[in-house]
């Protein structure tokens, strides 16, 4: 057997775009179809704003966001559950599709109406939140367990590079050229993402298959709550997110700990997704671990006192490596979360805690917003940082002491 070169046992690996061509062309189509819907993101922030000079009412796009995601979310998942997922994925992409090109659309034709922004971001929310439970159901169908983590890996990085590039893109094409413009690119990157899902086969559901409805989402709600493994994968991520999550306090800190403006705000949002796709560049160990479980907590632990730290950083490069080693600690804490869900929860659960995966990672920040922002306005900012990852930390580790078999977690033997 030849040795692996020293360097491929550091950096990312590759393997699982190189052993199945139906994954290759999934990556690479949601890669691009990502960047796009990412610079729309910030196109329709920004021409909310432009429309309507305030700030309440670009915050309001996130709610209209929200709601869709948590309910479709649910929903989705159960559907996804019942159905060929190949098939609703595709419906699913292409009204996400169809979407954009309204966007691109109102905005030639200059209709200048906030509502029709609102609508269309909810519907996109609706889309999105029964799409990704699909695609996420669909991907142990193409590959191997054992290459699940690798897998996972590329699909953060794929997810943080459209996260850091597309709004940069969106923004500099918004100003160059108008909303037209950018909403017109991401009608066009998005056809990358319909063209994989097309080349894909049918992937039907297995097992025991049931009608998608209120009784079959309650089905999957009591089997995670039976299910210790797959349910620890989503109370320690709430810990992170809803506890230690500083990313309202940006602005405020921006200013007041480090004397910048929004430049320095700018960079400190970027500074999670850098760090995130720096670990993935050097994750190819991230498929050797067995004890996955604990790798799990270790990197929410570390996420949570990299917070903490936050709070005491005075100078701006401490800052952007504190938050930078915190998007570290979140991608590898992400990709074994997924690859646990992925492996250990049977086929015909798979959609339906796919969907709760969508409303954990879709609600957690946002309540982890209101969390910050709430007790920075009755304390400081300073405290609510600190407190935040202290808090992190302790329920992670209170977490871990109540649900011990989460430490034994291993790979090679998964059990939900």
């Amino acid at each position: 057997m030849t040795a692996r070169a020293p360097w491929r046992t550091v950096l990312t690996d590759i393997t699982p775009l190189r052993v199945s061509a139906d994954y290759r062309r999934l990556w690479f189509g949601l890669s691009v179809g990502q960047l796009g819907q990412q610079m729309t993101a910030v196109a329709v922030a920004i021409q909310v704003f432009d429309l309507t000079g305030s700030s309440f009412a670009v915050g309001l796009v996130g709610l209209f966001a929200l709601v869709p995601l948590v309910a479709f979310g649910l929903y989705g998942g159960a559907v996804a559950d019942a159905v060929d997922r190949r098939k609703l994925g595709l419906v699913a992409s292409l009204g996400l599709w169809l979407l954009s090109i309204v966007l691109a659309v109102q905005a030639f034709l200059g209709a200048g109406s906030v509502a029709l922004l609102y609508a269309v971001v909810a519907v996109q929310a609706a889309c999105f939140a029964v799409n990704n439970p699909a695609r996420s159901a669909i991907i142990p169908r193409l590959l191997p367990p054992h290459l699940l983590p690798s897998a996972n890996a590329l699909s953060t990085a794929s997810f943080n590079l459209g996260y850091t590039v597309g709004p940069l893109l969106g923004g500099v094409i918004y100003g160059a050229f108008g909303p037209a413009a950018a909403y017109g690119v991401d009608c066009v990157t998005f056809t990358a993402a319909l063209y994989a899902l097309w080349r894909l086969p049918p992937v039907p559901p297995l097992g025991v298959v049931r009608r998608a409805g209120l009784a079959s989402v309650l089905e999957g709600l009591r089997y995670l709550r039976t299910r210790p493994n797959v349910l620890m994968t989503f109370l320690v991520d709430l810990c992170a997110m809803v506890l230690a999550q500083p990313r309202a306090l940006f602005p405020a800190i921006a200013a007041s700990f480090y004397g910048g403006g929004k430049a320095t705000v700018g960079l400190l949002s970027a500074s999670p997704a850098i760090g995130a796709l720096a670990a993935v560049t050097l994750s190819g160990w991230i498929g050797r671990v067995r004890r996955q479980g604990r790798a799990i907590v270790m990197a929410v632990v570390a996420y949570g006192a990299v917070i903490a730290a936050l709070g005491l950083s005075r100078l701006l490069w401490v800052g952007v490596v504190l938050l930078a080693l915190s998007g570290a600690a979140d991608m590898v804490s992400s990709v074994y979360r997924n690859t646990i869900l992925q492996v250990a929860t049977p086929d015909d659960m798979r959609g339906r805690l796919q969907g709760v995966f969508i409303v954990v990672v879709a609600g957690g920040p946002r309540l982890g917003d209101f969390t910050s922002g709430s007790i920075a306005s009755l304390t400081s900012e300073t405290a609510a940082i600190v407190a935040g990852g202290t808090a992190c930390v302790a329920a992670t580790l209170l977490l871990a002491a109540r649900y011990r078999g989460f430490l034994r977690y291993d790979a090679t033997a998964p059990v939900p």
